[in-house]
């Protein structure tokens, strides 16, 4: 398995394989949209003024229970408050049996437990 064999599901249900970023460096991160506002905004700033960098966020409620919100509320929250224009996706879990397939393949990467929200891993434009 590498990167773009990997498909996951957008915040809005669509299904998206990330073979659509190739040629992208990307910063992936499992966030809490309601619990930090700043970093929210920061992503946003970054995603919109580094060239060939796209942020992808994930939801994930797996820590402190900080996300709670619904993928729709996630996603009117994001955009109404800090118009966020980066891809988001559908809440998932990153750690554990359930972790999203994304995570599993980072964890091949970088082994390890995601510890908290917004970890990040950035991933150069070769995948």
């Amino acid at each position: 398995t590498d990167l773009y064999s990997i498909t996951a599901e957008s915040i809005t249900g669509d299904s998206i394989s990330l073979s659509e970023y190739r040629d992208q460096a990307l910063l992936v991160v499992n966030l809490a949209a309601s619990e930090a506002l700043p970093a929210i905004a920061g992503l946003r700033t970054l995603h919109n003024t580094t060239n060939n960098l796209t942020v992808l966020g994930f939801p994930c409620n797996q820590f402190g229970a900080q996300e709670p919100a619904s993928n729709d509320e996630i996603l009117a929250f994001a955009k109404d408050r800090f118009d966020v224009n980066f891809p988001m996706f559908a809440k998932i879990d990153v750690n554990g049996d359930q972790a999203a397939p994304l995570y599993q393949w980072l964890k091949t990467q970088i082994p390890g437990d995601i510890g908290w929200n917004f970890a990040k891993y950035l991933i150069n434009s070769k995948g």
